[in-house]
Order: structure tokens, then C-alpha cells, then sequence
């Protein structure tokens, strides 16, 4: 309600594009409608907004990311056979949706080969960390410590699984992974809890939807490559990459970048155990 009051102020004034973060994608549907009808172009920014004729969809590839958290779980994991707890994001959102099919695209045919196990999943409540702390110490009750694994669909989300999975003197014996690569996340994996996050440079996304907002509010073209099905039809999409990040590559990519400094990705570590400044 709050975001669609924000909207009709912005149109009031005049605005000739909107990039809008949508708190629940169905929802915001109202919002594009309104900007439509006074002839304003709409960027969906992050996240999906769904069930309505959009003009953009800014993001990195949320797919893409699920199948790169599912590809770094399986990887710490090794040949053996594994018993997984998978958090999943807000349902009012779609990308917990999208991070859920590229994780099956990895996960499926592990499962369906005896291989791994899904022992307990659920929803996080608005991606609060609180919320996954539940999941897992339900889990946790349910299954002690015969859990070998979880998949979070954020690094909050991990930061709740390992909070709960601390208080059982299990952090850092179970592997962890999320993404977004939050510092937080980047200070758990030099600590040795938390085992990958995904890196997703977001000057890149915030520098393309900027360009693209600008273009659509001076009525240029967009070059578009990727689209994506929201409901309503085909979205053109400009879809960014991502990396995966594990103690192996954590200064070589957000250190290196500077997306975080070495001193807070390292803060705590001890220096014996800390690499090489770049």
C-alpha cells in the first residue's frame, strides 16, 4: 500500500520513467497499471513484478543463481550420500521462486538418484533471519545432527540457519550456503561457517537500470537481450551474471572488486591464517 501511495505521488509530479523494487510482486501489478495509464514507462528493479504488461526487468539472473547456490552445496558436499534442509525465501516474492527452479535444475537428478535428500524445507516470512532460525531449529529438533547440509536462499537466511545451528555447537561442522555475498556472509566464510555465498556485483545492475531508465524516459531504444514470462506475457530482460564465493576465491572476487574491504572481510581471523593483501 505504501509503495503504490509512493507511486501515485511520483506520477503527480511528473516523472517520466519509474524503477520500482517491489515489496510483493503481485501486488505492484496495481502500480504499473496506474503508471501505464498516464503513459510511464516501468522498470521491475531486482525483483519480478508479476501479472501485469511490464516494460523492463532489471536483475541478475535469479535462476542462474539458484543453480549456482545448488552447484556450490553439492561441490562441499563431495560423492557422498546427503541429507539437505532448504530454506526458501518470501513467497510474496518471486525471485524465492526462480531461486527454487535453478536449484531443482542442479538438485533433481541428484535426488532422483538416491544421491541426496531432501529432509526438511520451508518458507522464510519476508526473508527475515529470525524466520529461517526456526525453519532450522525445527529442523534440527526433527533430525538432530544427521543433517549434512543447507541451502538458504540468502545470506541472511544462512545467517539465521547458522545461528540456530551454532546454539547445537554445529556451526562450521554442517555447510552452509547463500547468496548475495553480504559482508556478514564474506565474514562467516573467512571464519569458516558459513561455506559459499553468490557475488552479485550490484553497481553493474544499479548502473543498468539507471541507463535504461533514462533511455525509457527519453523514449530510446533498450537493447534488451534476455526476456522473462511474468504472468502476463514475455518481459524484455536484461539479466546479469554472478559468481560463486567460498573461502577459495573470497579476495580474488568482493575483496578485489571492492565491494568489501579486506580489513572487514577479515576482521577476526587471525593473521596466520588471514591471505596475502592484494
Amino acid at each position: 500500500s505504501r509503495q503504490i501511495q509512493d507511486v501515485e505521488a511520483l506520477l503527480s509530479r511528473g516523472v517520466d520513467s519509474l524503477v520500482i523494487v517491489p515489496h510483493n510482486g503481485a501486488a505492484m501489478a496495481t502500480a504499473v497499471r496506474l503508471a501505464h495509464d498516464a503513459g510511464v514507462p516501468v522498470i521491475a528493479y531486482d525483483r519480478l513484478i508479476t501479472g501485469t504488461e511490464l516494460d523492463l526487468y532489471v536483475a541478475f539472473d535469479a535462476v542462474a543463481i539458484g543453480e549456482a547456490q545448488a552447484r556450490a552445496l553439492v561441490e562441499r558436499l563431495g560423492p557422498k550420500r546427503a541429507r539437505v534442509v532448504r530454506i526458501h525465501g518470501a513467497k510474496t516474492d518471486n525471485n524465492s521462486f526462480l531461486l527454487k527452479d535453478g536449484q531443482d535444475k542442479v538438485l533433481s537428478p541428484l535426488i532422483k538418484a538416491g544421491r541426496l535428500e531432501l529432509v526438511h524445507e520451508d518458507w522464510a516470512e519476508n526473508w527475515k533471519p529470525e524466520n529461517a532460525k526456526k525453519i532450522m531449529n525445527a529442523a534440527l529438533t526433527r533430525l538432530g545432527p544427521t543433517v549434512d547440509a543447507v541451502l538458504a536462499a540468502n545470506d541472511g537466511t544462512a545467517g539465521g540457519a547458522i545461528q540456530a545451528l551454532s546454539e547445537e555447537g554445529l556451526a562450521g561442522k554442517i555447510p552452509v550456503v547463500g547468496q548475495d555475498a553480504e559482508l556478514t556472509a564474506c565474514q562467516r566464510i573467512a571464519a569458516g561457517v558459513q561455506a559459499a555465498t553468490i557475488y552479485k556485483p550490484l553497481k553493474l545492475e544499479a548502473a543498468a537500470a539507471a541507463d535504461a531508465a533514462v533511455r525509457l524516459a527519453k523514449r530510446r531504444p533498450v537493447v534488451a537481450r534476455d526476456e522473462v514470462d511474468n504472468g502476463a506475457g514475455k518481459v524484455p530482460a536484461i539479466l546479469l551474471s554472478v559468481t560463486a564465493v567460498d573461502d577459495k576465491n573470497l579476495l580474488d572476487t568482493v575483496v578485489k572488486d571492492g565491494y568489501h574491504p579486506y580489513d572487514e572481510v577479515y576482521r577476526g581471523v587471525p593473521e596466520s591464517r588471514r591471505p596475502r593483501r592484494p
